[in-house]
């Protein structure tokens, strides 16, 4: 059956204790307003304002050393994370809605479910 799937966010992963400073900065270097200082109510992620046909960015309070990671956005998030299995990333964990993945590379990125509708005008068609 076939699903879709796009580019969907750059993820800023701050290991701060305070992600408020991360924040300001990354709005102000960017030249994004803040959208959302705490998405979730717990102070781990915040969001700054893209327009539709832009990644999102997002912000997360991590535990590990700060680094950039992308997530791919995916109407059937296990039928992507499988093709991206057998194009040669690996599986690393669902956490919660989504697969953590590692590039043959090594680099980690995430396979989450559908994040803005309408999917937008960057979508691929998988087979």
């Amino acid at each position: 059956m076939p699903h879709h799937s796009r580019l969907s966010t750059l993820v800023l992963d701050c290991k701060v204790d305070d992600l408020q400073a991360s924040l300001e900065f990354w709005s102000a270097a960017l030249g994004k307003p803040i959208t959302d200082a705490d998405q979730d109510g717990d102070g781990r992620y915040a969001e700054l304002r893209t327009d539709a046909d832009e990644p999102v960015i997002l912000l997360q309070k991590v535990d590990h050393e700060s680094r950039v990671h992308l997530d791919i956005e995916a109407d059937d998030v296990d039928a992507e994370a499988d093709r991206l299995e057998k194009l040669g990333a690996r599986k690393v964990a669902f956490v919660k809605r989504w697969w953590v993945m590692e590039a043959p590379s090594g680099h980690r990125f995430c396979v989450v479910r559908q994040q803005r509708k309408p999917f937008g005008p960057h979508l691929n068609r998988w087979e």
